[in-house]
């Protein structure tokens, strides 16, 4: 097998770039990294090791930044065992820094296995790798996801003793804990605190806020956070709609939901999902034309319509007896490469046989047999 490096060195000189050993083995460094990333989502762990230590037959010695892609790559791909397998055999030849035992953290997060997570950073402790921004933010947001917010607190205190700021990131991860546990109070008084530590709050920390007052039926209030959003000149995103979106139409306030459809489409822009929570109530209602309106907004705005939106439509037409527009839709769905889900053609294949077009569910039933024989995606 020839080396790489010649290959690289001698490509790059072909496109004009001057080549040095110090770019070749970057180059050959971000290629290995790369192929453990694609290795390690198509779940081969033995080839993602196997790149790890291949290049040292090329005088491409792993060093610590390659030992961390190859931690990442496991974990991101759900592989956190092996992770910490590779890890307990390997610490003593590359010296862990902050990066390793944060990954290793998030990795055991992601499990989730809280004792694992709080074992690993015990560990960097002891090693005397102090933990940073990074790590605490990680901590307290597995805290926080598994109900500790008490101890994520603790975790708080104990990065702001070891002078390390908490982010807006870690602020959003507590108001929106405390919102999922019906703790406003609280959640106003983590917010009020990070303003008080000149902390600017960013999107996520609003949503966190707004989403909590909802939880609590306080929907004024979520209002009020809105505006000062604006008046901030914090630009809401499309979670910030959705989340009022879904609270009204939760309780049955359609005309509210609409309202504040067509003012955050205004300030904002919608998502696949802001498009499919209004055309889904719309359907549910009974409102189709209604539906159409948003479906052709949506389409105009260039937003490819999902498997979701697609079929909250389809059956909503269904329920409304109309076939035609229904198949319309269906075809464009099947032809979009979208395999419809099973109630969905089933809805539709009921609705034809009562109106006695068997010739139409054979035409569909047709195109549907061809793409499950030659999907156009995955």
């Amino acid at each position: 097998m020839s080396c790489p490096k010649l290959g690289v060195a001698t490509a790059l000189d072909q496109s004009g770039l001057r080549s040095s050993p110090e770019v070749v083995e970057e180059v050959l460094r971000r290629f290995r990294n790369a192929v453990m990333r694609k290795y390690a989502r198509a779940q081969k762990v033995e080839e993602t090791i196997y790149t790890f230590n291949v290049m040292e037959k090329y005088n491409v010695s792993p060093n610590l930044a390659a030992f961390n892609s190859l931690l990442s790559a496991l974990c991101k791909s759900k592989n956190i065992r092996k992770a910490q397998e590779i890890f307990d055999t390997m610490k003593d030849r590359f010296i862990p820094d902050q990066k390793t035992y944060s990954i290793l953290i998030e990795g055991w997060g992601r499990e989730p296995n809280l004792p694992k997570a709080r074992e690993i950073y015990r560990q960097m402790i002891n090693d005397r790798c102090q933990p940073d921004i990074v790590t605490y933010g990680i901590m307290v947001d597995i805290l926080c996801k598994a109900g500790r917010v008490d101890e994520a607190i603790d975790t708080i205190k104990e990065m702001e003793c070891n002078d390390c700021q908490p982010t807006s990131f870690i602020y959003s991860v507590l108001v929106h804990t405390y919102g999922i546990e019906n703790r406003i109070e609280d959640a106003v008084d983590a917010f009020l605190e990070m303003e008080k530590n000149g902390v600017s709050a960013d999107v996520a920390v609003y949503n966190a806020l707004i989403s909590a007052f909802c939880k609590v039926n306080k929907l004024r209030n979520a209002y009020r956070v809105l505006n000062e959003m604006e008046c901030k000149r914090v630009k809401p995103n499309s979670r910030t709609c959705n989340i009022l979106l879904n609270y009204l139409i939760e309780r049955k306030e359609t005309d509210e939901a609409f309202k504040v459809f067509r003012r955050m489409i205004k300030i904002c822009d919608p998502d696949a999902d802001t498009y499919t929570i209004m055309i889904k109530m719309f359907s549910e209602s009974g409102d189709i034309d209604m539906a159409f309106k948003v479906w052709k907004f949506m389409k105009r705005k260039q937003y490819v319509p999902s498997l979701h939106t697609f079929s909250v439509l389809i059956n909503g037409l269904c329920e409304n007896k109309n076939a035609s527009q229904a198949c319309i839709l269906m075809e464009e769905m099947i032809e979009n490469g979208i395999r419809p889900p099973r109630l969905t053609f089933g809805r539709l294949r009921k609705l034809l046989i009562e109106q006695n077009r068997e010739d139409v569910l054979e035409f569909l039933q047709q195109k549907l047999d061809l793409l499950v024989k030659e999907p156009l995606c995955d």
